[in-house]
C-alpha cells in the first residue's frame, strides 16, 4: 500500500501536489464551518425527516468543498480563494490600509502567494493517500465479509413469517422485490443490499419477540428500503473514506444515522400502532446488539434517546437545543479564525518592523528584523485572570471530584441542575458517573433517595442500570413485590421483567397454576402471553405442561380449542405430541381425512404420515392402482421411493 502511494506521488505534478495539499488544509475549516451551520439548523428543526435531509445536504457540501477548492486553485494559480478577504478581521484590514499609505519609499511587496514548503505538501498529500487506501481496504473487506456470511449462514423464513412480511410490505407501499431470510450470525433484524435488498431476521427474534413486536421491527427495516437508506449509507461510507481525517465528518455521519433510525422508528410505530411494544422490542434487541456497520439494523442508534422519543417523552436533546446553538456558534467562529490563519499563510503581510525599515532603507528586505529592534508588546484592554473565582460552579465541581470538564459538559450539567451536592451524594452511595451519565440521570429524575432504596432492597445497580430502571418505572417496591412472589432477579433481568410488563400478581398466578418458574422462564412466558387462564384451560383438558412446554405450546399456537378438536377425534396426545403436531401442521381436518380413508392411527403415526406427506389424495391414488391391505409403513415406503410418481423425461 505504501509502494502504491509513493508511485502515485511521483505521478503527481508539483502544481497538482500544491493544489491538493492546500485543498486538504482548507477543507479543515470549511468542513468545520459547514458542520457548525448544519448543527445550528438541526437544533432548530423538530422533525426527524427534516434534520435527516439537512444532515445529508451538509455532508454533500463537505465533500464538494475541497473538490471545488482544488479545481479553483488549479485554474487560478497564485490566487487566494474567492471571498477570502471577507474572513479578514476589521483590524487586519485597517492595518493593511495604513501600511500601504506608509510605503511610498519602500520596495513593492510581491502579491504572489507563499506556497507551503514542498516537504510539508508532500507529507500532507501522502498521509491523505495512505488514509484513503486504508479506509478503502477496510470498506471493501467489510462488504466482502458481509457477502460471505450472507451466502453461507442464511435461509428463507417460514411461511407464517413470510406472510407477515408480505402483508407489511403491502401496507407500507413497497413494490420492490424483497427477500426475507433467517440467519444466526446477526442478533437483530437488518437490511443488506441495494438493488435487491434482503431483510435478515435472526433466530432470536422468533423466540424473543412477540408477534406484534416482530411486526414493528420488520416495518422498521422495510422503512429503510422504501427510503433508499442503503444508498445513502454507501454515500456516507464514501465520504468517511475520503475525508477520514475530519472529526466533523464522523460527527455528522453519526447524527445522520441517528436521525435515520428516528425516521424509521416513526414509520414502525405508525404501522404497529403500539409505541410501548416497539420500545420493549428495542430494549430487548439492545441486549442482542451485534450488526455490521454496512447494514441497516433495527437496534442501531442510542437506545435511551430512541425509546424516550418513541414514547413521546421529553428527550435530552430537546433540553439542550440552546447548548447546540451555542456550540455551533463557537465552532463557526473557530472555523473562520482557522480559515483566516490559512489564508494569511497563503498571502503573508509585511510585518511592522519590516515596513518601518523599508521606509528608511529602500534596499532593506523583509528577511530579518534590524538588530536591536524590539516588537511592541500590546497591553490588553481587559485583562482576564486565568484562575476561577473561589466558590464558582467549576471549582465546586472540581471539589466534588469532577475536573477537566469541557464548556459543553458544564453547560449541559448546569441546565439539568446537576449540583455539587448531587454529585457528592451519589459518590457516597458508591456511584462515580461521568458528566454525560450525570446529565442523563438528572433527566430521568434519579435521586439519591431512589438509589438508596434500591440498594437497601438488595440491588446494586450501576449508572446504566439506574437509567434503564427509571425509564421502565422499576423501583424498590416493584423489586420487593417480585421477590415476595417467589423469584429473585438480578438488575438486568429486573429491567427485562418490567419491559415485558411482568407484575408480582402475574408471577403469583403462574405459581398458583402449578408452574415452578425461573426468572428467564417468567420473561419468556410473558413474551408468549402464557396466562394463568390459559394454563387452567389446559389443566381442565388433561394437559399439565411445564414452564418450557407452556412456552413452546404458545409459540406453536397450541390453543385449548385445538386440543378439544383433537380430543373429539378420539386422540389423547401428550404435551410434547401436541407441540409436534402443530410443528408439522397436523390439523383436525387432516386427521379426519385419514380416518375417513380407513386409517385409525395413533398420534405418533399421524405425525409420521404428515412428515412423509401421506395425504388422502395420495392414499386414493394408491388404491386406484389396486393395492390392498395398505398399512402406514407401506404407504410411507411408496411415497419415499416415488413409485407412483410420473417418470421424468430423459
Amino acid at each position: 500500500m505504501i509502494a502504491t502511494t509513493t508511485a502515485i506521488m511521483t505521478w503527481l505534478s508539483p502544481a497538482t501536489m500544491h493544489s491538493l495539499g492546500w485543498a486538504l488544509l482548507h477543507s479543515l475549516w470549511q468542513g468545520t464551518a459547514l458542520a457548525a451551520l448544519a448543527a445550528a439548523a438541526i437544533a432548530l428543526c423538530r422533525r426527524a425527516s427534516v434534520r435527516y435531509v439537512l444532515g445529508i445536504g451538509a455532508l454533500l457540501l463537505m465533500l464538494l468543498a475541497p473538490v471545488a477548492t482544488f479545481f479553483y486553485l488549479q485554474d487560478h494559480p497564485g490566487q487566494v480563494l474567492p471571498g477570502a478577504e471577507a474572513l479578514k478581521a476589521p483590524a487586519t484590514v485597517a492595518f493593511a490600509n495604513n501600511t500601504a499609505r506608509n510605503q511610498a519609499r519602500s520596495a513593492p511587496v510581491s502579491s504572489s502567494p507563499s506556497a507551503l514548503p514542498r516537504l510539508i505538501e508532500a507529507w500532507t498529500v501522502e498521509a491523505w493517500l495512505l488514509g484513503v487506501a486504508f479506509f478503502s481496504l477496510r470498506t471493501a473487506g467489510g462488504f466482502l465479509l458481509l457477502e460471505r456470511e450472507r451466502r453461507r449462514s442464511s435461509s428463507i423464513v417460514g411461511p407464517r413469517v413470510l406472510e407477515i412480511c408480505y402483508t407489511l410490505q403491502d401496507r407500507i407501499g413497497l413494490r420492490r422485490a424483497v427477500t426475507y431470510c433467517e440467519c444466526k450470525w446477526l442478533q437483530a433484524p437488518a437490511v443488506i443490499g441495494w438493488f435487491r435488498p434482503i431483510v435478515f431476521l435472526p433466530a432470536t427474534a422468533f423466540t424473543g419477540l412477540s408477534e406484534e413486536q416482530l411486526q414493528a421491527v420488520i416495518a422498521h427495516e422495510l422503512a429503510h428500503i422504501r427510503r433508499f437508506d442503503t444508498f445513502v449509507n454507501v454515500f456516507q461510507v464514501l465520504v468517511e473514506t475520503l475525508l477520514f481525517y475530519h472529526p466533523a465528518v464522523w460527527w455528522l455521519n453519526k447524527k445522520i444515522r441517528a436521525e435515520r433510525e428516528h425516521c424509521c422508528d416513526d414509520v414502525a410505530v405508525s404501522m404497529c400502532g403500539n409505541a410501548v411494544e416497539y420500545a420493549r422490542a428495542l430494549t430487548l434487541m439492545e441486549e442482542w446488539r451485534n450488526a455490521p456497520a454496512f447494514a441497516m439494523a433495527a437496534n442501531r442508534g442510542p437506545l435511551t434517546e430512541r425509546i424516550v422519543r418513541v414514547l413521546g417523552l421529553r428527550t435530552l436533546g430537546e433540553g439542550r437545543r440552546g447548548v447546540g446553538l451555542s456550540a455551533s456558534i463557537v465552532c463557526l467562529t473557530a472555523a473562520i479564525i482557522a480559515g483566516n490563519a490559512l489564508l494569511g499563510l497563503a498571502r503573508p503581510k509585511p510585518q511592522i518592523a519590516f515596513v518601518a525599515q523599508a521606509a528608511s532603507t529602500p534596499t532593506a528586505t523583509p528577511q530579518a528584523a534590524p538588530k536591536g529592534a524590539s516588537s511592541p508588546k500590546p497591553s490588553p484592554a481587559h485583562p482576564q485572570s486565568s484562575e476561577q473565582p473561589a466558590g464558582s460552579y467549576i471549582e465546586e465541581m472540581k471539589a466534588a471530584g469532577l475536573g477537566d470538564l469541557t464548556v459543553d459538559q458544564l453547560i449541559a450539567m448546569k441546565i439539568q441542575n446537576v449540583t455539587p451536592e448531587y454529585v457528592r451524594d451519589l459518590r457516597e452511595l458508591g456511584l462515580h458517573p461521568d458528566s454525560e451519565k450525570l446529565v442523563a440521570m438528572r433527566v430521568q429524575d434519579i435521586t439519591p433517595e431512589y438509589v438508596s432504596e434500591l440498594k437497601a432492597s438488595g440491588l446494586n445497580p450501576d449508572e446504566n442500570h439506574l437509567i434503564s430502571l427509571k425509564i421502565q418505572g422499576a423501583d424498590a417496591e416493584y423489586y420487593r413485590g417480585i421477590k415476595d412472589a417467589g423469584i429473585d432477579p438480578d438488575v438486568d433481568r429486573l429491567i427485562s421483567l418490567k419491559i415485558q410488563g411482568v407484575t408480582p400478581e402475574y408471577v403469583r398466578a403462574l405459581r398458583a397454576a402449578g408452574l415452578q418458574v425461573t426468572v428467564d422462564q417468567v420473561i419468556s412466558l410473558k413474551i408468549q402471553d402464557v396466562t394463568a387462564a390459559y394454563l387452567k384451560e389446559m389443566h381442565e383438558l388433561g394437559i399439565d405442561p411445564s414452564a418450557n412446554d407452556a412456552i413452546s405450546m404458545r409459540i406453536q399456537d397450541v390453543t385449548p380449542e385445538y386440543v378439544r378438536e383433537i380430543h373429539a377425534l378420539g386422540l389423547k396426545p401428550a404435551t410434547n405430541e401436541l407441540i409436534s403436531m402443530r410443528i408439522q401442521d397436523v390439523t383436525p381436518e387432516y386427521v379426519k381425512s385419514l380416518q375417513s380413508a380407513g386409517f385409525k392411527l395413533a398420534v405418533h403415526e399421524i405425525i409420521s404420515a404428515k412428515i412423509q406427506d401421506v395425504t388422502p389424495e395420495f392414499i386414493e391414488r394408491v388404491r386406484q392402482h389396486g393395492f390392498k391391505d395398505l398399512t402406514l409403513p407401506k404407504l410411507i415406503q411408496l411415497r419415499q421411493l416415488g413409485i407412483l410418481e410420473p417418470k421424468a423425461d430423459l
